[in-house]
């Protein structure tokens, strides 16, 4: 079965079946190895020097580990039976997509939103962000949410499928490792300075294509879902570079230019403001409808993701 094929079962899988709690899963794996191996070089790296020597090789080593095992699991399952290797496969790549998880956590704040719930809104928020949702009002945690699953439409979903087509399941499994380093050690804390440095810039590297990819994506769904596609062009062009991230601000502009509503502003992490740049123009009010319709977004742009995949191998062996 081809690669392509193969993301495409995966990325059904994902979408039928998520991520149930009770099954084992390698991002958690991961994470704990990420923990082991971090408490121990944070003791052993005194200097700044030495905690950036650390971190470097804590993300060798995390995203080295996590490519040999998928492919020692693919290679052992192939032994067994040949679609017992290509089922691995599948597996595997399914638990490094998580189009369903996304928009399934985006549901847990909208339909509170629509009960008038706000407390539970925001407590469901908190369990996806990193900023403090215990005051935010309605239109923020709208906000929050919304700039969430734009965010994650790259490295969620486009990503995972674009270093599936070009590896497999080991290097999408190494993308993996690379985007959790990034979310556990790659802050600008006092203890991850210098030891996160190097997971937060190749996080940087490998998100590049496909956040560019995501946006051309989410632009071709909003013209075909009827949404404003021209304002999606023009405010990923406009707004973009005021993100501090060099890649999240391509989706995030074009979601809020396809929306039609105004994303980032000042957050606070620990009581501390943040202020960001805003992307998008506020033509309407931010409301529950637009955790809807980013939704959508991340759906169309997860369908032509694998389509195009299909169709880029079809052309490649043909």
């Amino acid at each position: 079965m081809s690669t392509a094929w193969q993301v495409a079962l995966a990325c059904t899988l994902d979408w039928i079946v998520g991520d149930p709690r009770w099954m084992p899963h390698p991002v958690r794996m991961m994470g704990a190895l990420i923990s082991f191996l971090e408490a121990r070089l944070h003791r052993w790296a005194e200097r700044p020097s030495a905690r950036l020597w650390a971190g470097v090789l804590l993300a060798l080593t995390v995203v080295g580990t996590a490519y040999l095992a998928a492919m020692a699991a693919v290679t052992l399952a192939g032994r067994v039976h040949p679609w017992a290797g290509t089922a691995m496969s599948v597996w595997l790549i399914s638990t490094t997509v998580s189009a369903r998880g996304l928009a399934d956590a985006a549901r847990q704040v909208s339909g509170p939103l629509r009960r008038g719930d706000l407390a539970q809104a925001r407590s469901a928020l908190g369990l996806i962000v990193g900023r403090d949702t215990d005051a935010l009002s309605e239109s923020e945690v709208v906000r929050g949410t919304v700039e969430t699953v734009a965010e994650n439409t790259v490295d969620g979903v486009v990503a995972p499928i674009v270093f599936a087509l070009l590896g497999g399941a080991p290097l999408a499994m190494a993308y993996r490792a690379v985007n959790t380093l990034d979310s556990m050690v790659g802050y600008r804390t006092p203890r991850h300075l210098e030891l996160g440095r190097a997971s937060a810039r190749l996080d940087d590297v490998a998100n590049y294509l496909p956040a560019r990819v995501a946006g051309l994506l989410l632009v071709l769904a909003a013209w075909l879902r009827g949404m404003d596609a021209v304002g999606a062009v023009r405010t990923v062009l406009r707004d973009a570079r005021v993100h501090p991230s060099p890649n999240g601000g391509v989706p995030e502009a074009a979601v809020a230019g396809a929306l039609g509503v105004r994303l980032g502003g000042t957050n606070y992490y620990g009581g501390v403001p943040s202020a960001r740049g805003h992307l998008g123009e506020a033509r309407e009010p931010l409301a529950v409808k637009h955790i809807d319709e980013s939704v959508v977004l991340l759906q169309w742009v997860t369908g032509m993701a694998v389509v195009a995949g299909l169709v880029l191998q079809a052309v490649w062996s043909g």
